[in-house]
C-alpha cells in the first residue's frame, strides 16, 4: 500500500528537525500524534493499521519505522514532520540527523492493563513472565533508553506523562508548543484530549535491577506481539 504523508507540502518547522513521538505501547503516543496534527504539524502515517476498540481514533503508525535497522532512507522525507516510533527502535536512529523526541510516559499499571486487553483482542499471548516481572523489565528498559538518550548530542527530548495530559491538556499543549518552536495551535491540541478514553489498571510491584539480555528479549517479545516491532 502506498504510504500517505499528510500535508507533506506544508513543512512549517523552522529548522527542519525530525520530530518523533515515542514511548512504550499504550503510553499515550497516539494521543500525542493526534494533538500534534490538531496543532498544525504534518504527521507521517500510512493508515495500514486501522482504528479499532483499542485506538478508536487510529494508531498514527508508519510501517517503515519498524524496518529502520535495514532501511532509513525514508527519513529524508520526514524533516519538519512527526512520526511515531516505539522506544526500542530509538537506538537505531542514524546519527547524521537531528531529532526532537516527545517521550510519553504513563503509570505502569495502566500500560500493562491496556496492553493485556490489546493482546487479548489480537489473539496473542505476549511475554509469559506476568505483569509483575514485565513491569520490572519495562522499567529497566525505560531507565536504559533514557540514559542512552541523555548521551545523544543530536537528540533533544521532552518527557511527558499521559496521566498529566489528561488532567491538564492545555498546559501540556503549551509545553509541547514551546519545545517545537511556538507556532502550533495550542487550543486545537488541547481539544482532542478526551478523558473518557482514559483507562486505569491495577498496580504491579516493580523491581529494578541492571538491564540484561533476557530483559531485552522479553521486552521485544511483548512489543512484537503488540505489533510495534
Amino acid at each position: 500500500m502506498r504510504a500517505i504523508i499528510k500535508d507533506m507540502a506544508k513543512t512549517k518547522d523552522k529548522d527542519g528537525t525530525i520530530i518523533i513521538v515515542s514511548g512504550l505501547p499504550r503510553s499515550g503516543t497516539s494521543l500525542m500524534m493526534q494533538m500534534l496534527e490538531a496543532g498544525g504539524l504534518p504527521v507521517v502515517t500510512d493508515n495500514i493499521r486501522k482504528a479499532d476498540d483499542d485506538n478508536p481514533r487510529g494508531y498514527y503508525e508508519f510501517e517503515k519505522v519498524k524496518k529502520i535497522q535495514k532501511d532509513s532512507s525514508w527519513l529524508k522525507d520526514c524533516h519538519g514532520k512527526a512520526f511515531k516510533m516505539v522506544s526500542e527502535l530509538l537506538y537505531h536512529l542514524p546519527d547524521n540527523d537531528t531529532y526532537k523526541v516527545i517521550f510519553m510516559k504513563r503509570e505502569m499499571k495502566e500500560i500493562l492493563a491496556s496492553q493485556g486487553v490489546m493482546l487479548q483482542r489480537l489473539g496473542r499471548e505476549g511475554s509469559k513472565v506476568g505483569d509483575q516481572k514485565m513491569a520490572g523489565k519495562f522499567a529497566k528498559h525505560l531507565q536504559h533508553i533514557e540514559s542512552w538518550l541523555a548521551t545523544q548530542s543530536n537528540i533533544t527530548v521532552l518527557y511527558l506523562t499521559y496521566n498529566d495530559i489528561i488532567q491538564e491538556p492545555l498546559i501540556y499543549a503549551q509545553s509541547v508548543n514551546r519545545f517545537l518552536g511556538g507556532w502550533l495551535h495550542e487550543d486545537g491540541m488541547a481539544q482532542v484530549v478526551e478523558s473518557s478514553l482514559y483507562r486505569k489498571g491495577r498496580e504491579p510491584t516493580i523491581q529494578r535491577k541492571d538491564y540484561a539480555d533476557d530483559d531485552e528479549e522479553e521486552v521485544k517479545k511483548q512489543l512484537e506481539d503488540l505489533g510495534y516491532l
